[in-house]
């Protein structure tokens, strides 16, 4: 029987963060958290794409948090262009260790893959990571560096705010890397939302992940 989803709230850099939990699909691997987009722009926990990606991760038996940034919903503090919203995502990971346990499986979408990015460097309790429409071409992804984990990264063929030929380029210097470019999708993968959730749920079908303690 599948476990029901928990809204929740945990604590974090700027006040209390709001969030959903699902129980992975037996037998669990670990943990997850899923960032969305930004959140000026309207992004939040039940964006398409992070829902997409949510339901790969608990099908591919990875109990998952997405939450809302500071200042998104009923989180608590104000937009930080990126520094903060950083720290939110250090904070979810230790509420996805506490909830579920390790390894960790990070990830995002738009803003947030280049912020989930950023709070999976040097950690050791992530081990894969999922960017979707990682946005290279915007300010919220200067400086980014590949990591150095198994990772995933997906952008629509006409993504403007993550080109192909731009995310290849980056991507190139991370050997766990792999690439996928959804033909025909846009940065929001309108009319590709199935093709997305299958395309991470078939790499996390083949992730191998240390045992969990």
């Amino acid at each position: 029987m599948t476990e029901r989803l928990e809204t929740v709230q945990f604590p974090g850099p700027a006040g209390r963060l709001e969030g959903l939990w699902k129980p992975g699909a037996e037998p669990v691997r670990g943990s997850a958290v899923f960032a969305h987009p930004h959140p000026l722009f309207g992004g939040t926990l039940h964006s398409k794409v992070v829902y997409r990606a949510a339901r790969a991760l608990v099908g591919a038996g990875y109990s998952t948090l997405r939450f809302n940034f500071r200042g998104v919903g009923g989180s608590e503090g104000t937009h930080d262009e990126g520094r903060g919203e950083t720290e939110d995502v250090r904070a979810a990971f230790d509420e996805a260790q506490r909830r579920g346990g390790l390894p960790i499986v990070a990830g995002g979408f738009s803003f947030g893959s280049a912020a989930a990015l950023r709070a999976s460097a040097g950690d050791s309790r992530i081990a894969a990571f999922l960017g979707i429409g990682l946005p290279l071409s915007s300010d919220s992804a200067f400086g980014l560096e590949t990591p150095r984990i198994p990772a995933l990264f997906v952008t629509g063929e006409r993504d403007t705010f993550g080109p192909p030929d731009a995310l290849r380029a980056w991507a190139h210097t991370g050997a766990a890397s792999r690439v996928v470019i959804v033909p025909g999708a846009d940065h929001f993968f309108a009319g590709h939302l199935e093709e997305l959730e299958r395309t991470v749920a078939a790499f996390l079908a083949n992730l191998a992940v240390p045992s969990r303690p």
